[in-house]
């Protein structure tokens, strides 16, 4: 969330940055609604100090012996019960105002940093690096054409199950997903990161304070009779794990990995990535967060990214680092760094990670403080996948194919599968009968 003074007394530089995002507003009515909050607050200021002078007047009087049914002290009385209830309809004022302004800023995105560059669409993204030598061969199959063919996972039925956009993972499959899980975790626990493994039901106010809400409603899914929500990334639950919390300066940086099935509605997507591993409504996630100091966060962004990009490294898959431009930043982004990995059969890189740094802004909207020596204040949050466990499968079924129809597997993964390869005959399907 924005801060309200900058919003009030700049908000032509809130304008602006908006504009790089590619979004014209009008905030006069916002920087109204805060001069109004502030003069409210300083009136309802201005009359507790006189009701406390008040009382000190009333208590020097009967010190001294006044009488308390005294016409002084009855004066003194009454008003003292007039600032009482001035103040009291000032706080009534001021709590509606407040909410009202927290509602609309809410609406608002991140703005991006300085550091992030211009665009007006994904097109103007910036390429920052390469790694690997990506496949380009003829004739590759794409991940859902391996994985049909060798029964690693199974969409028709899902379907029964649920509804399309979901798949079942079976045998080898299976365990594969799973293994990427367990090496994913190890990895970053290996680098410093506290595991954890939070609450995949979610209510309101996390979903409020990472960002999600009110903005991606719709693409949420909603428990019907609960105030609870299936968590749309680990980011959301690690966020609150600190909601409302003041943390000492020297337990800072806090690093947390987390994994979580993660739910979407992919609201707007219908038509694109219809096959497959790419684009579902559930799907597995290892996901990176950073609570750090204002001062670090710079350094902090570059390693998360970094911690993300082992993991390709570790699996031998290729892949780019783009820097989202302004208009592709995510809504409580402030800058962004993207992963993408080579699918050779596809014959294109593909989204893998997002790893962004969002400043103060999720630290804002979840009340989220650092202290150090006398000064409390906002600290700023990161968040990386690490990576989506999904799409790194489609990327090894489709690196690791083999003449002979074989899957080969990278020397990291070996232990954590048993094998370094997955055959056409490791997934049995007789038993599950004929569709």
């Amino acid at each position: 969330m924005l801060d309200q003074r900058l919003l009030r007394d700049n908000p032509e530089l809130i304008a602006n940055q908006l504009q790089r995002r590619g979004k014209s507003l009008d905030l006069s009515s916002l920087q109204q609604s805060a001069k109004q909050l502030r003069d409210v607050e300083e009136k309802r200021s201005n009359l507790q100090a006189e009701g406390n002078r008040i009382g000190r007047e009333m208590g020097q009087q009967i010190k001294a012996g006044v009488s308390p049914n005294s016409p002084e002290l009855q004066n003194l009385r009454d008003q003292g019960n007039n600032v009482k209830h001035q103040v009291a309809l000032l706080e009534e004022e001021g709590k509606s105002l407040e909410v009202e302004l927290r509602e609309q800023l809410l609406t608002l995105p991140n703005l991006p940093s300085a550091q992030t560059p211009d665009g007006k669409s994904e097109a103007d993204n910036v390429e920052i690096k390469r790694w690997g030598s990506p496949r380009q061969e003829k004739g590759l199959e794409e991940h859902w054409q391996i994985g049909e063919r060798l029964g690693l996972f199974e969409t028709e039925r899902s379907v029964r199950i649920a509804q399309s956009r979901f798949v079942t993972l079976l045998g080898m499959g299976a365990r594969l997903e799973r293994a990427l899980i367990n090496f994913m975790l190890d990895l970053h626990g290996r680098k410093g990161y506290r595991e954890v493994l939070p609450p995949i039901l979610v209510n309101s106010a996390s979903l409020t304070g990472s960002g999600q809400l009110p903005k991606f409603a719709d693409e949420s899914f909603r428990c019907a009779d609960d105030d609870l929500w299936l968590t749309p990334t680990a980011e959301v639950p690690i966020t609150s794990l600190h909601r409302d919390e003041v943390i000492p300066a020297e337990q800072l940086p806090l690093k947390y990995v987390a994994y979580t099935p993660c739910f979407r509605r992919e609201a707007g997507s219908y038509g694109r990535d219809t096959r497959g591993l790419i684009r579902l409504h559930q799907f597995n996630k290892v996901e990176l967060y950073w609570f750090c100091h204002p001062e670090k966060s710079s350094e902090a962004h570059g390693q998360l990214t970094a911690d993300a990009e082992a993991v390709l490294q570790a699996l031998e898959l290729p892949y780019r680092v783009l820097e989202l431009c302004s208009a592709d930043i995510g809504f409580s982004a402030a800058r962004t760094y993207d992963l993408e990995v080579w699918l050779p059969g596809a014959g294109a890189y593909r989204e893998i990670s997002s790893c962004s740094s969002c400043g103060d802004f999720q630290a804002r909207r979840s009340a989220i403080r650092f202290k150090e020596a006398k000064t409390t204040a906002l600290l700023h949050t990161l968040n990386g996948s690490g990576l989506a466990v999904g799409r790194t499968m489609a990327a090894l079924l489709e690196n690791g194919q083999q003449s002979d129809g074989s899957i080969k597997l990278p020397v990291a993964l070996a232990p954590y599968m048993g094998t370094d390869l997955i055959l056409s005959g490791h997934n049995e399907t007789s038993d599950l009968g004929k569709k």
